[in-house]
């Protein structure tokens, strides 16, 4: 049998153009196959974004804020946000919610697997498991077997672990969240907490790091117990969940496509932003245009405007300051959030912002660091 489409890998990108697919009257009867090893049945993981509008996982959103903290050892800026509301999804709420509204389709088949190999043959995109052999007219990859070279030259690693945290009593405030705070120990690198309040009695703690290199497990765990103990000032608390991450935040271009009927999305397609790590809300996006595609019979393959190589450029510069050590994470993001704002930072880092709100981003921080750094991104670029 051969498919219209296979999704290779259930995770956001992969469940996000599943459940978009099916909720499009012209595609909706289209045969799908989802391949993926993990049959999705934990909390692996927690998406945190901002949207203007509701979009459409809201029923699956666990908490959302208006007003957000950003600190370092020397000053604290607390702002309402006007246009803008951050949101958290847990992970398991997502894989229920999408798995759930999947089962109602008989043209849906989940396959429990590891995926191979990909191919095309005579315009046919193939996958391989270690057992099966799959056909269809597209496959839509979110795993990381085409991804290109990474290495310490190129790229960061995101890395964090998590603890979900419950108190006896009321503790915090659940209306205002730490979207990051650079006060802790910077002797790793660029490294910052989020505290996510939940409800009074519940939030999460995360340690996060931009580094070449992951640290001892125990080490992101002292440093949170410490964080919670000393800077949170709570000492008596419950840790009911804990998670563990890593997003590579890279200077290389990921391909969008193999082929032509290889459809590279989510990490693997380049919708992880690389200057923050940020993926949800441009995996909807990425999303939002395949399904627009294909309702109009075209090939659902993205192309790069100038703005989107644009972007792509601001990204690879940052992570080159970093990485070359002319400035670190911390430096470049408390600029930012003491000289703008933090509205005009978020429309930035959502890649919609204008030609001249660009200028004033570039502006904030120090030319003679960024300079170099955009030149030879731009020189590795062209030779590409």
């Amino acid at each position: 049998m051969k498919y219209d489409y296979i999704i290779a890998g259930a995770g956001c990108a992969g469940l996000s153009l599943v459940y978009k697919l099916l909720k499009t009257p012209e595609l909706s009867n289209k045969s799908i196959l989802i391949v993926d090893k993990d049959p999705k049945e934990e909390n692996d993981r927690t998406w945190c974004f901002w949207e203007k509008e509701t979009g459409p996982f809201q029923n699956t959103v666990i908490h959302e804020w208006n007003r957000l903290t950003f600190k370092n050892d020397k000053f604290t800026n607390t702002f309402d946000l006007k246009g803008y509301t951050y949101k958290m999804i847990r992970g398991i709420d997502f894989y229920i919610h999408v798995l759930q509204f999947i089962e109602q389709f008989d043209n849906v088949i989940f396959v429990k697997d590891e995926i191979k190999s990909f191919d095309v043959i005579e315009n046919i995109a193939i996958l391989k498991t270690a057992s099966q052999t799959f056909k269809a007219n597209y496959i839509f990859n979110s795993t990381g077997l085409m991804q290109p070279e990474l290495s310490s030259k190129n790229t960061l690693l995101q890395h964090f672990l998590g603890w979900e945290i419950k108190t006896n009593t009321p503790f915090f405030n659940e209306k205002e969240a730490t979207l990051m705070d650079f006060s802790v120990s910077q002797h790793h690198g660029t490294t910052f907490m989020y505290v996510l309040p939940t409800s009074k009695h519940t939030a999460l703690v995360e340690y996060t790091l931009f580094t070449g290199e992951l640290i001892p497990k125990e080490e992101y765990r002292k440093a949170i117990k410490a964080y919670i103990e000393n800077d949170i000032l709570l000492k008596e608390y419950e840790i009911s969940h804990e998670e563990f991450g890593i997003i590579p935040m890279s200077s290389q271009q990921f391909p969008l496509h193999s082929k032509q009927q290889i459809i590279h999305i989510g990490t693997a397609g380049g919708n992880t932003k690389a200057s923050s790590g940020y993926t949800f809300q441009f995996i909807q996006k990425n999303t939002d245009s395949i399904v627009e595609k294909l309702c109009n019979d075209t090939a659902p393959i993205k192309t790069l405007s100038l703005r989107d190589k644009m972007f792509q450029w601001y990204d690879s510069t940052l992570i080159e300051v970093i990485i070359s050590g002319r400035m670190s994470g911390k430096e470049i993001f408390s600029r930012m959030f003491k000289k703008l704002s933090p509205e005009k930072i978020l429309k930035f880092l959502d890649n919609e912002s204008s030609i001249t709100e660009d200028i004033k981003i570039m502006t904030s921080l120090p030319i003679q660091k960024f300079l170099p750094a955009g030149i030879k991104q731009l020189f590795q670029t062209s030779s590409k």
